[in-house]
């Protein structure tokens, strides 16, 4: 009987966690904003870790890929911090992207709330 959730899933989960509190407390780059960690998928041999955020507090789509750009510069400083709260013998190699599915539920929902839709009476 298969396993429920895989390696990678757990490892991914955990970096997830690792990753939030990470770049909380440890990175204190003006450039990057308010950032959530949505998601970590990583490659079956947890080689390499994409890593979907939203930034918060970014109106504009240059900021959005100005955050992006920043965390990616900094990849090699969060693998070090990740690497000392892991218990893995590899870390992967980080690679951060914007997670667009945030605003697409923001503009979804401000399209259903411009309907102007009447309960019907039976």
């Amino acid at each position: 009987m298969p396993k429920e959730y895989g390696r990678s899933q757990r490892v991914a989960s955990q970096m997830q966690k690792e990753l939030a509190a990470i770049l909380q407390r440890d990175v204190h780059n003006p450039r990057i904003g308010f950032v959530t960690v949505n998601e970590v998928v990583l490659t079956k041999d947890l080689a390499v870790a994409k890593i979907y955020i939203t930034v918060l507090n970014a109106t504009d789509d240059k900021t959005k890929h100005d955050n992006v750009k920043a965390l990616n510069e900094i990849a090699p400083f969060i693998r070090h911090e990740l690497a000392k709260r892991m218990r893995l013998r590899h870390i992967s190699e980080l690679h951060f992207y914007y997670d667009h599915s945030f605003d697409t539920g923001m503009r979804v929902s401000e399209l259903l709330n411009d309907l102007d839709i009447k309960p019907q009476d039976d």
